[in-house]
């Protein structure tokens, strides 16, 4: 490569210096939520962290709301690397446990980052507004392909759609089968339901954990939880008939 053209693709003096800037920001905004709880974020506490004023501030962050989306975004990246960390990790071959593993990674990161994980599942700050097809989504999506591959990669498409849905009305099912995908592929509705299933479950448990209602549990917490993920992936898995069992 030429070497005007190497220096043109590296990023400007200028622009490393914002990327910079942006990662004390966001690393600042960070730590004060982990002292505090994310209520108490303050644009105006945060800023003074870092020797800076609001105004300086505000020229990497315009509003609160962005630095709260860009904080949202990147504790969900976090916690999607995890995920994909705990598959990767996984020696199991088995759809079953890899999906246990994906979700042991989902508490696991939940537990050793409690304040960002209630940002974002816990109360929702006042008047803040994630943007519509924003990051945020676009980042909670790539999380929930993860787990959907790894839970339905074993099957074919004509068993995903013999999925038993004989538990949901027929006007359930219309609403479901209208929802964008969240992986690559569009699920059946009954399919959907079941994601949707697991996912409450998980999230359930994983929050009476980070708030404390399982503390009684002790060191079998953990123990808890992967039972109670068998057990739901158990039952999904038994609602998707076999290969043999459809056309």
């Amino acid at each position: 490569m030429p070497v005007d053209e190497h220096t043109a693709a590296l990023p400007s003096l200028r622009q490393r210096r914002r990327a910079a800037a942006t990662r004390e920001i966001l690393d600042a905004a960070e730590r004060q939520i982990a002292e505090s709880g994310p209520a108490a974020l303050s644009l105006r506490a945060v800023a003074r962290s870092l020797g800076m004023t609001v105004q300086a501030l505000y020229h990497y962050f315009p509003s609160r709301d962005e630095l709260v989306t860009a904080l949202i975004t990147k504790a969900y990246e976090a916690l999607g690397d995890a995920v994909q960390a705990a598959v990767d990790s996984s020696r199991a071959d088995a759809p079953l446990e890899r999906v246990v593993a994906a979700a042991e990674g989902y508490r696991q990161w939940a537990v050793d980052h409690p304040e960002r994980f209630q940002l974002l599942y816990g109360t929702p700050l006042r008047y803040y507004e994630a943007p519509v097809e924003g990051a945020t989504t676009q980042a909670v999506r790539r999380m929930g392909a993860i787990f959907e591959r790894e839970m339905f990669d074993g099957f074919t498409p004509a068993q995903l759609a013999a999925a038993d849905a004989s538990d949901l009305s027929p006007a359930f099912v219309a609403y479901l089968d209208q929802l964008p995908p969240t992986g690559q592929d569009a699920l059946p509705p009954a399919v959907t339901a079941l994601v949707m299933s697991a996912w409450g479950h998980m999230h359930g448990l994983v929050v009476l954990e980070v708030f404390g209602h399982t503390a009684f549990l002790g060191e079998h917490q953990a123990e808890m939880f992967r039972l109670g993920m068998r057990n739901t992936l158990k039952d999904i898995f038994s609602r998707i008939p076999s290969a043999a069992q459809v056309p």
